[in-house]
């Protein structure tokens, strides 16, 4: 659900003309998404998204997140693309949010994506990495290691009612990242949040990425990790060797990775594998019962890094594609 703010009609008109976007025919609420309110809108001209920033999103974040698709949509990466108001700005405000036009992007997300569209998704993420080289808003990652610890402290004391034992478990994790999360890698502008529903496919083709609302600067091969953790595993999570191949090829086809983010790719994993574990462990343990938002399980996420606590070098990811030096 992800129509946490209602609008009417007379007020979205009002917003509205402050943009040069045509008359609205007509709108509706997008029921996909959990971060903020999302209508599909139709003029005259063009279908257009109306984005209105919940409470979890700061403010002071937007200017980085407008900014940064603007930067992108102007390095040639196919992205939504903010609209300005008549006055230049790119955020307004509608029934007491912060707002924006975005472009809407053509497309449908995959709910069972091949090797082929892995290996796509591996390359437009590279792309994103040049594309966002020069960006000058810096936004740190808030769930990185920091973050996590401060996420764990909030459930930690309640893990064990999810799975015995839990709280043993992952707090060793923590400790075992702590100490081998890697240093000095290749760093910029990271996606962060590169799932299924973030990419859009017309076809075979990649048509373009959306939400950059966890968009930051950490590690690039970081964000490779993310992906392999979201586009990899089959719905018994176990591990596709086969798609992990391909997103790594797309990837490395555009910006190779260097030994240094290939000898760190399983810590990486897992550290990506624990991080959606927690934000899912929290959201599992604090969201009410009957709220509108589908709860997700942390234990998938859970599995996966048990894997990854296996891995002991990249190949064992893609071994045509990490065993030979970039």
């Amino acid at each position: 659900m992800a129509v946490y703010t209602d609008i009417t009609e007379t007020d979205l008109k009002r917003f509205l003309a402050e943009y040069d976007v045509g008359e609205l025919t007509s709108y509706k609420g997008i029921a996909e998404g959990v971060e903020n309110t999302n209508f599909l809108l139709h003029t005259t001209r063009d279908p257009l998204i109306l984005t209105l920033y919940e409470k979890r999103v700061e403010k002071s974040d937007l200017p980085f997140f407008l900014g940064l698709m603007q930067h992108l949509s102007e390095r040639g990466l196919s992205c939504p693309l903010p609209l300005p108001r008549r006055d230049g700005e790119l955020l307004g405000e509608l029934s007491g949010r912060p707002a924006a036009l975005i472009s809407f992007l053509e497309g449908m997300w995959l709910r069972k994506p091949e090797a082929r569209h892995c290996r796509e998704v591996g390359k437009a993420l590279a792309e994103m990495h040049l594309a966002g080289e020069g960006f000058g808003i810096p936004r740190p990652n808030a769930l990185s290691l920091e973050g996590w610890k401060l996420l764990w402290k909030k459930s930690a004391d309640r893990a064990d009612e999810v799975e015995t034992g839990l709280e043993d478990e992952v707090s060793a994790d923590l400790a075992f990242l702590e100490a081998h999360w890697p240093k000095n890698l290749p760093a910029g502008v990271i996606h962060a949040d590169l799932f299924q529903d973030n990419v859009f496919f017309l076809g075979d083709d990649l048509s373009g990425l959306i939400d950059f609302y966890f968009a930051c600067n950490d590690l690039y091969a970081y964000d490779v990790a993310i992906c392999l953790n979201a586009w990899c595993f089959e719905k018994d999570v176990s591990y596709n060797v086969t798609k992990g191949s391909a997103l790594l090829e797309g990837y490395c086809s555009v910006r190779p990775l260097t030994d240094a983010e290939r000898d760190a790719l399983p810590v990486l994993s897992r550290g990506a594998a624990l991080r959606f574990f927690l934000t899912r462990l929290y959201d599992w343990l604090t969201t009410p019962e009957g709220a509108l938002v589908v709860k997700k399980d942390p234990l998938e996420y859970l599995k996966r890094v048990r894997f990854h606590r296996q891995i002991t070098h990249a190949s064992e990811y893609a071994p045509s594609i990490m065993e030979a030096a970039p």
